[in-house]
């Protein structure tokens, strides 16, 4: 019996959240699916592991371990046009009942269990509409596209100096 020795991850993870049955909230979603046929077509894809789900979960820290960099993908309601894109530190409390955590309390799951997080950002796009049933509001649709653009050329320049001369502010 032969074992495979196990790849190791790719050096960028992208975890995108959002539920396309609520409006604008499709966005991380939308984005998600955009960036992954876009890597495929320019012969990025394997730098990159992308992950979609309704909400970050504790699970997802594990999903965190070995990369390089980490980028967060969701919807704001409150967020600054068309979208904000900051780096994000390891903060928060995380109770045993906690579903739903922010990145910040993902990446401190990370430091709790004696891993080191790697440097995260996080990709905030403006939505208008969240209510259950709606489609994908005109604005949102424009926040997105001018949110790839931005996401397109993380991908291209995938270091921590290059991401972090890119932000854009607190959401």
């Amino acid at each position: 019996m032969s074992l495979v020795p196990a790849m190791p991850p790719a050096p960028v993870v992208v975890l995108a959240c959002g539920n396309p049955s609520r409006g604008d909230d499709a966005l991380g979603p939308l984005l998600l699916e955009r960036l992954q046929n876009w890597l495929h077509s320019v012969g990025l894809a394997d730098g990159f592991e992308l992950i979609g789900d309704f909400q970050l979960q504790v699970e997802h820290a594990l999903d965190l371990t070995g990369r390089r960099l980490a980028l967060f993908i969701d919807a704001g309601e409150q967020t600054r046009s068309p979208f904000v894109f900051r780096q994000v530190e390891g903060a928060g409390v995380v109770s045993p009942g906690t579903h739903a955590l922010p990145p910040a309390a993902l990446l401190a799951v990370l430091r709790r269990i004696g891993e080191p997080p790697p440097p995260a950002f996080v990709l905030c796009v403006r939505g208008e509409r969240f209510a259950l049933g709606e489609g994908l509001s005109r604005a949102a649709r424009e926040h997105a596209d001018a949110a790839f653009e931005l996401l397109a050329g993380l991908c291209r320049a995938a270091r921590v100096d290059a991401w972090q001369a890119r932000v854009t502010g607190d959401v």
